[in-house]
Protein backbone atom coordinates (compact mmCIF):
# COMPACT_ATOMS: atom_id res chain seq x y z
CA UNK A 1 0.00 0.00 0.00
CA UNK A 2 2.80 2.44 0.89
CA UNK A 3 4.49 2.05 -2.51
CA UNK A 4 1.20 2.81 -4.25
CA UNK A 5 0.89 5.99 -2.22
CA UNK A 6 4.38 7.20 -3.12
CA UNK A 7 3.83 6.43 -6.80
CA UNK A 8 0.69 8.54 -6.74
CA UNK A 9 2.91 11.57 -6.06
CA UNK A 10 5.99 10.71 -8.12
CA UNK A 11 7.94 13.95 -8.18
CA UNK A 12 10.41 15.20 -10.75
CA UNK A 13 13.08 17.39 -9.12
CA UNK A 14 14.22 19.75 -11.89
CA UNK A 15 17.65 21.21 -11.28
CA UNK A 16 18.82 18.23 -9.23
CA UNK A 17 22.44 18.41 -8.13
CA UNK A 18 24.93 16.56 -5.97
CA UNK A 19 26.01 19.90 -4.45
CA UNK A 20 24.97 19.67 -0.77
CA UNK A 21 24.70 23.47 -0.47
CA UNK A 22 21.83 23.68 -3.01
CA UNK A 23 18.12 23.57 -2.13
CA UNK A 24 17.47 20.95 -4.83
CA UNK A 25 19.88 18.66 -2.95
CA UNK A 26 18.01 19.26 0.35
CA UNK A 27 14.72 18.48 -1.36
CA UNK A 28 16.05 15.17 -2.74
CA UNK A 29 17.39 14.33 0.71
CA UNK A 30 13.99 14.98 2.30
CA UNK A 31 12.21 12.88 -0.34
CA UNK A 32 14.67 10.02 0.23
CA UNK A 33 14.39 10.23 4.04
CA UNK A 34 10.60 10.10 3.82
CA UNK A 35 10.57 7.23 1.33
CA UNK A 36 8.80 9.38 -1.31
CA UNK A 37 9.14 8.56 -4.98
CA UNK A 38 11.28 11.12 -6.82
CA UNK A 39 13.23 11.38 -10.04
CA UNK A 40 16.19 13.77 -10.09
CA UNK A 41 16.86 15.55 -13.40
CA UNK A 42 19.38 18.25 -14.23
CA UNK A 43 22.23 19.23 -16.49
CA UNK A 44 24.94 17.86 -14.21
CA UNK A 45 25.17 14.11 -13.80
CA UNK A 46 25.79 12.09 -10.70
CA UNK A 47 23.92 10.04 -8.16
CA UNK A 48 21.57 11.41 -5.55
CA UNK A 49 20.47 9.18 -2.69
CA UNK A 50 20.72 6.02 -4.80
CA UNK A 51 19.14 7.55 -7.92
CA UNK A 52 20.96 8.55 -11.08
CA UNK A 53 20.41 12.19 -12.06
CA UNK A 54 18.80 12.11 -15.50
CA UNK A 55 20.09 14.46 -18.19
CA UNK A 56 17.54 17.24 -18.69
CA UNK A 57 19.05 18.05 -22.09
CA UNK A 58 18.04 14.57 -23.31
CA UNK A 59 14.40 15.30 -22.39
CA UNK A 60 13.81 11.70 -21.31
CA UNK A 61 10.37 10.21 -21.77
CA UNK A 62 8.87 9.92 -18.30
CA UNK A 63 5.48 8.67 -17.26
CA UNK A 64 3.22 9.06 -14.23
CA UNK A 65 4.75 12.31 -12.99
CA UNK A 66 2.40 13.78 -10.40
CA UNK A 67 4.46 16.80 -9.37
CA UNK A 68 7.31 18.78 -10.88
CA UNK A 69 9.30 20.84 -8.38
CA UNK A 70 11.46 23.51 -10.02
CA UNK A 71 14.88 24.55 -8.79
CA UNK A 72 15.98 26.44 -11.91
CA UNK A 73 15.53 30.17 -12.38
CA UNK A 74 13.28 31.77 -14.99
CA UNK A 75 16.27 32.60 -17.20
CA UNK A 76 16.96 28.88 -17.64
CA UNK A 77 13.36 27.64 -18.02
CA UNK A 78 12.32 28.64 -21.55
CA UNK A 79 14.00 25.72 -23.33
CA UNK A 80 12.44 23.19 -20.92
CA UNK A 81 8.87 24.58 -20.55
CA UNK A 82 7.31 22.66 -23.43
CA UNK A 83 9.02 19.43 -22.35
CA UNK A 84 7.94 19.77 -18.70
CA UNK A 85 4.35 20.70 -19.58
CA UNK A 86 4.33 17.75 -22.00
CA UNK A 87 4.98 15.38 -19.08
CA UNK A 88 1.41 16.21 -18.02
CA UNK A 89 2.00 16.59 -14.29
CA UNK A 90 -0.90 17.37 -11.97
CA UNK A 91 1.04 20.29 -10.47
CA UNK A 92 4.22 22.31 -10.73
CA UNK A 93 5.80 23.76 -7.60
CA UNK A 94 7.74 26.94 -8.31
CA UNK A 95 10.23 27.17 -5.47
CA UNK A 96 11.51 30.61 -4.39
CA UNK A 97 13.57 32.10 -7.21
CA UNK A 98 11.93 29.97 -9.90
CA UNK A 99 8.68 31.95 -10.22
CA UNK A 100 7.87 32.74 -13.85
CA UNK A 101 4.54 34.35 -14.89
CA UNK A 102 4.84 33.06 -18.49
CA UNK A 103 5.43 29.49 -17.28
CA UNK A 104 2.55 29.87 -14.76
CA UNK A 105 0.21 30.92 -17.57
CA UNK A 106 1.27 28.18 -19.97
CA UNK A 107 1.01 25.49 -17.29
CA UNK A 108 -2.46 26.67 -16.18
CA UNK A 109 -3.64 26.71 -19.81
CA UNK A 110 -2.53 23.07 -19.99
CA UNK A 111 -4.68 22.24 -16.95
CA UNK A 112 -1.76 21.99 -14.52
CA UNK A 113 -2.04 23.32 -10.97
CA UNK A 114 0.60 25.98 -10.29
CA UNK A 115 1.96 26.50 -6.78
CA UNK A 116 4.44 29.25 -5.97
CA UNK A 117 5.68 27.57 -2.79
CA UNK A 118 8.70 26.10 -1.06
CA UNK A 119 8.86 22.33 -1.41
CA UNK A 120 11.10 22.09 1.67
CA UNK A 121 8.49 23.85 3.81
CA UNK A 122 5.72 21.73 2.29
CA UNK A 123 7.59 18.54 3.17
CA UNK A 124 8.54 19.78 6.66
CA UNK A 125 4.96 20.69 7.53
CA UNK A 126 3.28 17.66 5.93
CA UNK A 127 1.60 19.82 3.25
CA UNK A 128 3.08 17.85 0.38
Amino acid sequence: MESGKSEAKRTLIVGATTNPSRYAYFAAKMFAERGLDFIPIGIKGGELFGKEILDLRAKPELKDIHTITLYIGPGHQEEWMEYLIGLKPKRIIFNPGSENPDFFKRAKEAGIEVLPACNLVMLSTSQF
